[in-house]
């Protein structure tokens, strides 16, 4: 009988539950107070559309339409008389739109994405570059021995907050003089080792200015800081691997070794004793530095890099001639000529099509390990060197990501976006006899790329 009136009582609760739910509005704050509900007036459901539509595969864009659009913004006398543009299908390669699409422009620091490309094809994404401390010739003798990494840093610029962590010179001392307290050593001598890298240290077919305004610092395989002077300037030295030692026996010093005689090059021994190392962010992560941050010194230590693992000289000449290699590999070297690692060249020469079909494998779901290049391109009106660009155009904001490219008479942009429709495309818009009028040709670039992506 107890069990047969619960059960009524639970029907009878739902009822009225059903019954207030249906009919009635309890007001709130007044619980006990129950109002009866007019019939509510129809509200339309409004929902924002994919971000990719059908996952990057909306319908293509009108090919009629898009070439009116890009046509006239193409003509901005702001880019001046050489201009090339290509507009891809990311998943069908189809060209969607072309003007001297296949002829070569200076591609400036859009070279980038060449570089970016080769490093995560050749090197890996997980491979980093280290720098060492081994066992000299004699029990007393140690050598700082270069490994390529720009962005080791030292104690004066430990403090920054950058992406991705950079290995620590102090991390190495520490270790240093930890190893050989150990071994009971406590008086040294150090050398230094940056025969890594060959051949020049700036390229023959850079502008003498690049180096002294701090656009970049002399290429060597042992640096801390890029070469910068102090930690908030661009001014580089002139010999950054003396610069790199000296900081070194400085911290030795600091960690109770003393140093009796240092500011020696010496090739460490084949074979010699590892006492201490540290490691840089693996290469994903430092192609994703290079392209946000337009990064020179590390697009030429990755170039180096490149051209050891192709079994190139570590120099310009090598690692242009085994970045060609690894783009024949993958089927993209076609238009594709370059000289150095960071676009500083004025001889390197890129044809726009060629370059939206690199940003086009690097979006591919079928090349994976190539994706950190995308995610490493800065974003309109958010970061990198987009971070400032697309003024007013607002609407573009986070559609774009796109590498920029600028020179003396030359700017370009090569990236990514998603039509209106929901169609993944990658593009390239290159200029290099751009009229004087700072800011111009860069607004006339955006311009294009937000009719790609929002027209």
């Amino acid at each position: 009988m107890a069990l047969v009136t619960l059960v009524l009582l639970q029907i009878f609760v739902v009822a009225a539950g059903a019954h207030l739910i249906t009919s009635d509005v309890l007001v709130e704050g007044e619980p006990e107070t129950i109002v009866a509900s007019a019939e509510p007036p129809p509200v339309p459901v409004i929902t924002a559309g994919p971000v990719l539509a059908a996952g990057g595969n909306g319908p293509l864009p009108a090919k009629g339409t898009l070439a009116g659009r890009l046509t006239e913004a193409l003509g901005d006398p702001a880019l001046g008389e050489s201009v090339g543009a290509a507009v891809l299908d990311a998943e069908t390669g189809a060209l969607l739109f072309g003007s001297g699409a296949a002829t070569g422009i200076t591609p400036a620091s859009t070279t980038k994405v060449v570089t970016a490309v080769a490093s995560m094809a050749s090197l890996g994404p997980d491979t980093r570059l280290n720098t060492r401390v081994v066992r000299g010739a004699s029990p007393n003798s140690i050598i700082l021995v270069g490994g390529g990494d720009p962005t080791l840093a030292s104690p004066r610029t430990a403090g920054n907050s950058v992406y991705p962590r950079p290995a620590s010179l102090a991390t190495l001392a520490s270790r240093t003089a930890r190893a050989l307290k150990a071994a009971g050593v406590t008086k040294v001598t150090v050398a230094y080792d940056d025969s890594l890298y060959t051949g020049p240290r700036t390229a023959a077919t850079w502008k003498p200015g690049y180096v002294p305004e701090g656009s970049v610092a002399p290429v060597t395989a042992l640096m801390i800081d890029e070469g910068r002077v102090s930690r908030d300037s661009d001014q580089r030295v002139s010999d950054p691997s003396r610069t790199a030692h000296a900081a070194f026996v400085s911290l030795l010093s600091k960690y109770g070794v003393t140093v009796s005689r240092s500011a020696r090059r010496s090739k460490a021994p084949a074979g010699a004793q590892e006492l201490a190392r540290v490691d840089s962010a693996p290469v994903y992560a430092l192609v994703e530095r290079a392209l946000t941050l337009s990064d020179n010194d590390l697009s030429e230590a990755l170039a180096r890099h490149v051209a050891l693992k192709e079994g190139e000289p570590a120099s310009f000449d090598g690692g242009a001639a085994a970045v060609g290699k690894v783009l024949t590999r993958l089927g993209a070297a076609k238009g594709v000529r370059v000289f150095d690692g960071s676009g500083l060249s004025p001889k390197n020469r890129i044809a726009p099509e060629a370059l939206a079909r690199l940003v086009a494998a690097a979006a591919s779901p079928a090349n994976p390990a190539l994706h950190p290049i995308m995610s490493g391109m800065p974003v309109a009106g958010f970061s990198g060197t987009l971070g400032h660009r697309f003024g007013k155009l607002h609407s573009a904001y986070g559609l774009i990501r796109a590498k920029t490219g600028t020179l003396d008479g030359v700017n370009t942009l090569a990236g990514m976006t998603t039509t209106r429709g929901g169609r993944l495309v990658t593009f390239a818009f290159m200029a290099d006899k751009v009229p004087p009028g700072w800011g111009k040709a860069e607004a006339a670039l955006d311009r294009l790329a937000a009719a790609v992506a929002t027209g």
